[in-house]
């Protein structure tokens, strides 16, 4: 076999409308090649919905192209020119170590990039080598196939290769390259860049390629570009009320790291809360909190608000009568949230209509587990299944008032209690992938070079509605630390 045919037959079908771009958001760019790259995990599922053969991709040509050593044909590697707000400090950036080979159009006429992360230096990389090590990109891996597994949008993950050369960061490394699927790359961060740095004609079109891409539904009639942020809006709102569900903590929420259509990127200082509490900050770098749980939903309506200054002079021709129509629509994204949010803790608790006093059942619940440091997906978990006994919140009298409150609102409801634990069920998920967890696979991995403990959390974190006895091991907590758990942004 031809290495050719081999390339073609693994069923790269690449377009790259990204490229016919106005040449200022991004800079074309090959990757550098690794030394002898070896592949360590292969996303079967996504690979064959992506219309790939996973058999070629293990193969030493599909290997060489996740590693950046082969460009298939079709592809045409570019890194992508941003900016962004970073901890609220607006800078020039781009992908400094990543490569977007182009869009692969699956069998059913899909748009997906594909992204090797860690592909060698770019004109972006400023002072960085341009690669990975393999500990954050076996991190993404695990954590990005977890959100969604948990039904919340997100980049996916379809492999991770070593490179077998080592990175320096504060030691050395082995380095990795991560294949990153992605609806698009498209940021806020691309918008400030072309806002900051483009002409009228290249935010026109960029607005343009965005509605085409991801808004193909917009009404010929209508302000195109407040239709654009409107829908972003929406799709943020959504998102966001979904990473609060189930305590997901992005701990980067910078606006090169927020995605236009709506997933979850960027997976560097993320964790999942383990205590409820709205303090709750992981990342080793965000020293006041400023991306701690409780601060997200108000962080992306700021990131949403950037955003829409760099469509104002799309917006209207008048300035007055654009920042108006901007206001208006930022204005929504507290309410929208709100709503997403609200429907989803009622479901956490098995309530299917509305009453006015919902919410205050609702805070008094988690105003307690603040109070008492409960556990946030097991205190859920063991109100699904009538277990409240194995909550730290039971025998408190005001636990039990909650409780007593909160049985006669379902009593209320039409319909019988078990669709409400049925209900509960598919609202609460029995593990989310907890951080000491996570940390066991990867020091196995990166220290051993045992992949088999990333297997098994993997294989459990695939299923998280499922309230399997095979995944109760991994919902028990950490043992008591003295030191607040960290992570780190991966660079």
């Amino acid at each position: 076999m031809t290495e050719k045919k081999a390339i073609t037959e693994t069923g790269w079908n690449f377009d790259n409308s990204y490229a016919r771009l106005p040449k200022s958001v991004f800079t074309r760019q090959d990757p550098t090649p690794v030394r002898s790259p070896k592949l360590i995990i292969l996303n079967d599922p996504l690979a064959t919905s992506l219309g790939l053969n996973v058999e070629a991709l293990q193969s030493n040509d599909g290997v060489a192209v996740l590693a950046g050593n082969q460009i298939p044909e079709g592809a045409l590697p570019l890194a992508q020119a941003y900016a962004g707000h970073q901890f609220g400090h607006f800078t020039l950036l781009g992908d400094g170590r990543a490569l977007l080979l182009g869009e692969q159009i699956t069998p059913p006429g899909e748009r997906f990039d594909i992204q090797l992360k860690g592909s060698g230096r770019t004109p972006y990389s400023r002072r960085g080598d341009g690669r990975a090590a393999l500990g954050p990109m076996l991190r993404e891996y695990i954590i990005s196939e977890a959100m969604h597994a948990l039904g919340i949008a997100t980049t996916r993950s379809l492999a991770v290769v070593t490179s077998g050369e080592t990175v320096i960061r504060e030691t050395g490394q082995p380095g990795a390259i991560l294949t990153r699927v992605a609806a698009s790359h498209l940021r806020v961060g691309t918008f400030q860049y072309v806002s900051n740095w483009g002409t009228a004609q290249d935010l026109q079109a960029l607005a343009d390629y965005t509605l085409q891409r991801h808004f193909p539904e917009v009404d010929a009639d209508e302000n195109r570009y407040l239709f654009l942020l409107q829908e972003v809006i929406k799709r943020q709102a959504g998102l966001i009320a979904k990473w609060q569900l189930v305590g997901f903590i992005h701990g980067v929420m910078n606006t090169d790291n927020m995605a236009l259509s709506g997933e979850t990127i960027d997976y560097g200082p993320c964790a999942f809360m383990d205590a409820y509490d709205p303090a709750t900050v992981f990342s080793s770098i965000d020293m006041h909190g400023r991306y701690a749980y409780g601060n997200q939903p108000p962080i992306a309506a700021w990131n949403l608000a950037r955003f829409a200054e760099t469509l104002l002079p799309l917006l209207h021709e008048g300035e007055e009568q654009a920042v108006e129509l901007a206001e208006d629509a930022i204005s929504d994204f507290t309410e929208l949230y709100h709503r997403n949010w609200l429907a989803g803790m009622r479901g956490k608790l098995g309530i299917f209509n509305e009453e006015q006093e919902d919410e205050s059942l609702i805070e008094g619940l988690l105003n307690m587990m603040q109070k008492y440091s409960a556990d946030y997906t097991n205190t859920f978990r063991a109100l699904t299944f009538d277990k409240p006994e194995d909550t730290v919140l039971f025998g408190a009298t005001e636990f039990a008032q909650w409780h007593e409150l909160w049985q006669a609102r379902l009593a209320r409801q039409q319909e019988p209690k078990a669709s409400s634990h049925q209900l509960m069920r598919v609202s609460n998920p029995a593990l989310i992938p907890r951080n000491h967890r996570v940390e066991d696979a990867l020091e196995a991995a990166v220290k051993q070079g045992d992949y088999s403990v990333m297997e098994r959390l993997l294989d459990v974190l695939s299923s998280p509605y499922e309230h399997s006895p095979e995944q109760a091991d991994y919902s028990t907590l950490p043992a008591l630390s003295t030191s607040p758990y960290r992570t780190f942004c991966g660079t």
